[in-house]
């Protein structure tokens, strides 16, 4: 009988500290019912202690999901283990997850402590939070650089005092396949009491291996937990890959022989929904979920594939949800139809107003695009909800012609002051974000400009334009969306400065 084998998504903690993917509460709820319906078995909402606002968002989540466990990260002190317990107080299936570095360089650089300091805090932050919650993970962060013997030490102990979940985190993608799942099975194999815990794996992307060393620390180490994002969303390089991590299980179960309960037909509609709004565009090529992952340009493909799938396809592009990518509304399209099209994208928008709105923008759309996709809906709906924000694009109209340079005029609200402002540019889409720049004046640097088109086939798609912002040590994300690239561009560039206006204060983690 195979093993069973935990999906453990920390998209909405961990992918989150990517540069400027940092989320709304609404944002999170959304991809939080999206993990769900993927049938994810936990969900990491959060780091309740760093922010007022991940408390919510893990409060919020815990309320809200019913059929995963929803996870909050603690550092090992009483503060932050309080704190994630309060979010996730009333929640259906809750767990705390606790982390404390135990890496030489570490625990002397970072944390300024001995290792019998670290031993003890270890020890007595796992009762603490064994008497809060009956669901207790610990990560020993750089747990893969650590003594072996100390490490030993340490999660002897915290299993002890219950941990139910040790996770060995490889935090800055050090590790190599081979020798990774080759540490935790001697973890597993000198610790008297491991078989007490689910032994978990947690690994970053810094030499391309996490998904590589994941697979390994279950096939030879003996984990039964992977902790992963989708599309591998994570700070530097990124984690593993929650679709890839699922695929090649699913894929090579007679190698694996191990059981999932995902429901793979929902990864690719996590994969866009967690694109669109963090504006980390998929790139073509990336494994099952990229938009190249099953087109066959070579002709000797094409014709393997015409007379047998299996010949160049080693599974089915409906298997992983490509399948949904299909026409739903279009102009004469009726209020419940959009409607419930909303709910079957899992998108609950709070009032009757707020329906209202979005399917006035629906419409407006329809009149200018004679087919509408999942994606445009998705894009719609999260641009209604940026225009609750302090700024919000109201008009514009640009001029260019070949030989002359191109002027832009901007109207757009900075709270309840209207501005209008002119400007001119290298281009339509330079005119009208120097115009926007002219009245403001943030001083923000741009890191990023970024065109991609939300859905194929057709010079009238929608433009999804990202916006990357950095100033005062802040890096955020703005995306926008239109059929018209430069108004797309400017509500992008109007989403980043909201973000900025917002300050948000977060704590880092790494784990």
């Amino acid at each position: 009988m195979a093993d069973k084998l935990i999906i453990f998504d920390t998209t909405l903690r961990d992918g989150e500290q990517s540069p400027g993917a940092s989320m709304t509460k609404d944002e999170k709820l959304r991809i939080a019912r999206q993990l769900e319906r993927l049938k994810v078995d936990v969900i990491e909402a959060g780091f309740a202690a760093s922010s007022n606002g991940d408390f919510e968002c893990v409060k919020a989540i815990a309320h809200a999901i019913k059929d995963s466990t929803i996870c909050s990260l603690a550092r090992a002190n009483d503060r932050d283990i309080s704190r994630a317990a309060e979010a996730l107080k009333g929640g259906h299936s809750t767990r705390i997850h606790l982390f404390l570095a135990t890496s030489a360089l570490h625990m002397e650089k970072k944390l300024r402590m001995t290792p019998d300091q670290v031993f003890e805090q270890a020890k007595l932050s796992t009762r603490f939070a064994r008497n809060l919650s009956g669901d207790v993970e610990f990560s020993p962060e750089d747990g893969y650089r650590s003594d072996p013997d100390f490490l030993c030490r340490v999660l002897e102990a915290v299993i002890a005092e219950g941990a139910t979940t040790i996770n060995i985190p490889d935090t800055v993608g050090y590790a190599i396949p081979e020798l990774y799942g080759n540490f935790i099975l001697d973890l597993r194999n000198r610790i008297p009491n491991a078989d007490k815990a689910i032994w978990s794996v947690h690994c970053h992307n810094d030499l391309g291996m996490a998904v590589a060393n994941s697979l390994a620390g279950v096939k030879i180490g003996g984990a039964r937990q992977i902790e992963c994002t989708i599309n591998g969303l994570g700070e530097r390089a990124g984690n593993c890959s929650l679709e890839e991590i699922v695929m090649a299980v699913k894929t090579r179960r007679d190698y694996f022989k191990l059981d999932l309960g995902i429901d793979a037909t929902q990864i690719v509609p996590a994969s866009r929904l967690v694109s669109q709004t963090t504006g980390f565009v998929v790139q073509p090529n990336k494994a099952v979920v990229g938009a190249n992952a099953f087109a066959h340009a070579s002709g000797i493909h094409q014709d393997g594939v015409l007379k047998a799938r299996d010949t160049y396809e080693i599974m089915r592009a409906e298997d992983v949800g490509w399948a949904t990518n299909k026409i739903v509304l279009g102009k004469l399209s009726g209020r419940n139809a959009f409607k419930q099209r909303l709910q079957d994208l899992g998108i609950e928008l709070e009032s009757e107003a707020e329906v209202n709105a979005a399917f006035a923008k629906f419409k407006e759309l329809a009149d200018r695009k004679s087919d509408i996709f999942d994606e445009d809906i998705l894009a719609l709906v999260m641009d209604e909800s940026v225009t609750t924000e302090h700024y919000r694009l109201l008009a514009l109209s640009q001029h260019s012609e070949m030989g002359e340079r191109p002027q832009a005029s901007v109207a757009f609200a900075a709270g309840a002051v209207e501005h209008h402002a002119q400007s001119d540019g290298n281009g339509p889409v330079d005119a009208s974000l120097k115009a926007i720049e002219s009245k403001l004046q943030s001083g923000a640097e741009m890191l990023l400009y970024s065109v991609n088109a939300i859905t194929s086939g057709s010079t009238e798609s929608q433009g999804e334009v990202t916006v990357r912002l950095q100033l005062g040590g802040r890096v955020v994300n703005g995306v926008g969306a239109d059929p018209d690239i430069v108004v797309a561009s400017a509500k992008a560039y109007l989403s980043a400065l909201n973000k900025l206006h917002s300050k948000v204060e977060r704590v880092a983690a790494q784990g």
